[in-house]
């Protein structure tokens, strides 16, 4: 199945891409001298890409699995090469789950699933960096963003 995107100029060093959904996301990047950002860094965008898809598989996960929390963030770093053209040459992703009641080994079988066999982004990006992944588990605690 192909995706097909346009990404057009909005002037300056500013775009807006549009997605099979019908949304669109404006991306931008640091101007010396400017202070106003109007998007997302297209590397940065990168990483949320990760995030959204192995979250979208543990969320989908524990739900067909019953397993209820409270609430759930995932935090991921990259280290970008020093050398252009630069890109995440390692990458750490966090699994945070909160919840007064969570059930460990199935939210560690919700997150071994995404990173092992479903999460498509994952894959690409273990293409050029090495990705290490950690869970982390709050129990009685609501995280505040």
């Amino acid at each position: 199945m192909a995706h097909k995107i346009i990404t057009h100029w909005k002037g300056g060093l500013t775009f807006e891409s549009d997605n099979p959904s019908g949304k669109t996301v404006i991306m931008d990047t640091d101007v010396e001298g400017q202070k106003e950002r109007f998007g997302l860094s297209p590397k940065a965008m990168m990483l949320s890409s990760l995030a959204g898809c192995s979250g979208l598989d543990v969320v989908s996960i524990l739900n067909k699995m019953n397993e209820k929390i409270d609430d759930f963030k995932i935090e991921v770093s990259g280290e970008l090469t020093e050398e252009h053209p630069k890109y995440y040459h390692s990458v750490q992703v966090d699994y945070h789950f909160y919840g007064s009641e969570l059930n460990q080994k199935k939210c560690e079988r919700a997150v071994n699933l995404s990173v092992e066999k479903y999460c498509g982004v994952m894959e690409m990006f273990r293409q050029f960096a090495k990705v290490k992944t950690e869970i982390f588990y709050h129990i009685g605690t609501k995280h505040n963003m």
